[in-house]
């Protein structure tokens, strides 16, 4: 009798690395979002979804087109007058469409199908369920990367537009990379005063809040530069902030697009305040040693997911939305 030839190993790489460092206790950990979640979308708008093609000096994070002035120098800002109504700001559908985001109300892709499932799970974390509580402070979620250029801007923006499409869910996308803030630029939305300069002030962190044009959806923007954003973000001040900013509106989910948490300090700092991490890992680019030490970093948050992002890998099985005729 021929002994049998070993078997080739069918798990991920994201369940190798896990099981390699000792983490996969706790991606079997409920509820969970499947680490075989696969987006095949590009890292940023316009750039290539094959990952043959995708160079890293195409994946720059778009330049505001003027610096952004500091809070040393900057005044304090106006507070808005009583009951004045948020600042508005128009997002055109064509444009998300033709960066490869999700647009709430058209017909379903792939994408929409595939973020239809991976919110399922946070909001399931948020809200609870019948026979599942909701976790604490689970309405903040912080999405976050290792390194720069692995989608999670992407990530962060079609998680929101995919929410903002629930019929009972108001949805605040929070652009809490002070550093590199994208959220506003990629929207093609104007703004100046956010997120520090409600910490730095002390000042009600709603009347920054930019409504726009898509239903159900808002935009804190990241406000004025500062030296300090680690201690800010860190500190006592921040924790009321969130706490002001879920408290608002008990349907409502904030999302922080955060800094990556290998690349600079505000992710941890921030992470401590919140109730769901995000982790979007790059296929084929963010290494099992770079996972494990972004996961270690940000291990004392209790409910951690891993979203797969970029592969081009469907293992001969159906894509989501092929049942829309979506699924290529």
């Amino acid at each position: 009798m021929k002994p049998e030839k070993p078997q080739p190993d069918q798990r991920s790489l994201i369940e190798r690395a896990a099981a390699h460092y000792g983490l996969d206790k706790m991606l079997r950990s409920p509820p969970s979002m499947p680490v075989e979640r696969v987006l095949d979308e590009p890292l940023l708008p316009g750039a290539s979804d094959t990952i043959a093609q995708s160079r890293p000096e195409t994946l720059e994070a778009p330049q505001p087109e003027a610096v952004r002035p500091t809070l040393e120098t900057a005044p304090a800002p106006a507070p808005k007058p009583g009951g004045a109504e948020a600042p508005f700001g128009e997002i055109d559908p064509d444009k998300l469409a033709e960066s490869g985001f999700i647009v709430p109300g058209h017909p379903p892709t792939a994408l929409s199908e595939e973020f239809r499932i991976v919110k399922r799970y946070l909001l399931l974390n948020a809200f609870g369920g019948r026979s599942t509580p909701a976790v604490e402070r689970g309405r903040a979620i912080l999405v976050c990367s290792a390194h720069p250029n692995e989608g999670k801007t992407f990530c962060s923006i079609n998680l929101a537009l995919s929410l903002a499409n629930e019929r009972n869910v108001e949805v605040l996308l929070v652009d809490a990379d002070v550093a590199k803030p994208e959220i506003l630029s990629t929207l093609g939305l104007g703004g100046g005063s956010g997120l520090i300069d409600a910490l730095v002030h002390r000042t009600d962190p709603e009347q920054y809040v930019i409504r726009t044009s898509v239903p159900n959806l808002l935009v804190l923007p990241a406000g004025h530069q500062t030296h300090r954003d680690t201690e800010l973000l860190a500190s006592s001040e921040a924790q009321g902030v969130v706490d002001q900013l879920i408290a608002r509106n008990p349907a409502r989910i904030v999302i922080f697009d955060c800094a990556p948490a290998l690349a600079a300090s505000p992710a941890a700092a921030l992470a401590q305040h919140m109730g769901q991490v995000l982790m979007v890992v790059r296929a084929d680019k963010t290494s099992e040693h770079d996972l494990a030490e972004a996961v270690k970093l940000l291990s004392g948050h209790a409910h951690m997911q891993l979203l797969l992002n970029g592969t081009t890998f469907t293992g001969g099985g159906s894509r989501y939305g092929s049942y829309y005729g979506y699924g290529g």
